[in-house]
């Protein structure tokens, strides 16, 4: 041992070599070459270092990301405007969906999680798997798709990557979503919950006004008002109501009364702030909105499939097959996209076109049977 290298003591090998070796706290270590040699003050450095020392442990910080990893993304997409843009209830969707996929295993049996991977490893087969995974719940597939794909235009717009992998990928459900209700179980609901009773007035607010979960649970009296329109060069006052949507783009809406909800309404007590209130007088919450529209059609003797978002379809249907245009449906139902608009719009006129096709067809053998 010596001052200049304290724990480092030399030795004779078997061949009567001198080395020189760092002996500590019962551990020791060779060290390469004589003091002065490059590669023996590097390996005392080391040896003086890790031997008798506390070896730091290396904690992550809670929340803490990879650098250009879909965690990263993830705390990006949070910070955008139009992340912040969305309303309450679309934040609350995506982020549980986000926070459930970034804390998935990569693969099964695989450490890894999604969180740590770098963005630009995704491939599409990657997204593809995922569809495939939640085949037998498709609208979720289809929603976490959505989600992972504001990480991807996050990671564009950053140049962490250059492709999206989820261009053009088909990941919506092959089959429709919530349908209108039919002429005969509008008629059984209303036949069993009668005007004056609150499953009806939850009922007509949905279906003439045409507005959203959230929207009908909210709709508040003093949103009632009267616009001066001008028709056909004449001034004409309507009352109806002004609507602020949480959903589409957020817009203020005004919805005429029609004479069907209007017959509702004036049968309706006015029992607090919002239109439609429980045996409580409080306003119902918007997520026990569904559950309660299945309770009310069941008690009426229905069958599932007639649901809240369903009576919006129907109002849809209704002005399409009454002739309405597709910008008044848009205005109406407060959409964005021009083609959502159109679905209802082709479908009436698909039936429209269809049956005075065969009423031709009809009359044309008609003709002929009394030619003949």
């Amino acid at each position: 041992m010596t001052a200049e290298y304290p724990n480092a003591s030399q030795y004779k090998d078997r061949h009567g070599v001198t080395r020189w070796r760092f002996r500590r706290n019962g551990k020791q270590r060779s060290l390469p070459g004589q003091p002065g040699d490059p590669d023996f003050e590097r390996a005392y450095e080391d040896a003086a270092a890790g031997f008798g020392g506390k070896k730091t442990e290396i904690v992550p910080l809670p929340g803490a990301s990879l650098p250009e990893s879909f965690g990263a993304a993830w705390k990006g997409v949070v910070t955008t405007s139009a992340w912040k843009a969305h309303d309450a209830a679309t934040k609350s969707k995506n982020t549980y969906l986000a926070e459930m996929w970034l804390h998935s295993q990569v693969a099964p049996g695989v450490a890894a999680l999604w969180k740590d991977m770098p963005v630009r490893d995704m491939r599409r087969r990657h997204l593809k798997a995922l569809i495939s995974q939640y085949s037998d719940t498709p609208h979720k597939a289809k929603h976490l798709v959505v989600t992972i794909r504001k990480m991807l235009e996050y990671a564009l717009d950053q140049e962490w990557i250059e492709i999206d992998p989820s261009y053009k990928l088909k990941h919506r459900p092959d089959y429709k979503g919530w349908r209108a209700w039919k002429v005969g179980e509008i008629e059984k609901f209303e036949e069993r919950w009668p005007i004056g009773t609150t499953p009806r007035l939850a009922y007509s607010i949905a279906l003439w006004l045409g507005n959203r979960r959230e929207d009908v649970a909210t709709l508040r009296w003093d949103q009632q008002c009267v616009r001066t329109i001008i028709q056909n060069g004449e001034a004409r006052r309507v009352e109806g109501f002004t609507v602020e949507q949480g959903k589409g783009d957020g817009g203020e809406l005004f919805l005429p009364i029609s004479p069907m909800l209007a017959e509702v309404l004036d049968a309706t007590e006015r029992r607090g702030e919002t239109v439609l209130v429980n045996a409580y007088g409080n306003p119902f919450s918007i997520k026990s909105m569904t559950g309660m529209m299945a309770h009310w059609t069941k008690m009426a003797g229905m069958g599932p499939g007639c649901t809240l978002h369903g009576l919006r379809k129907t109002l849809g249907k209704l002005m399409a097959e009454g002739g309405a245009t597709t910008r008044q449906l848009m205005k109406v139902l407060g959409h964005e996209n021009i083609e959502h608009a159109e679905l209802y719009s082709r479908e009436a006129e698909q039936a429209l076109l269809a049956t005075e096709g065969m009423d031709k067809v009809t009359t044309l053998m008609s003709g002929r049977k009394k030619r003949g």
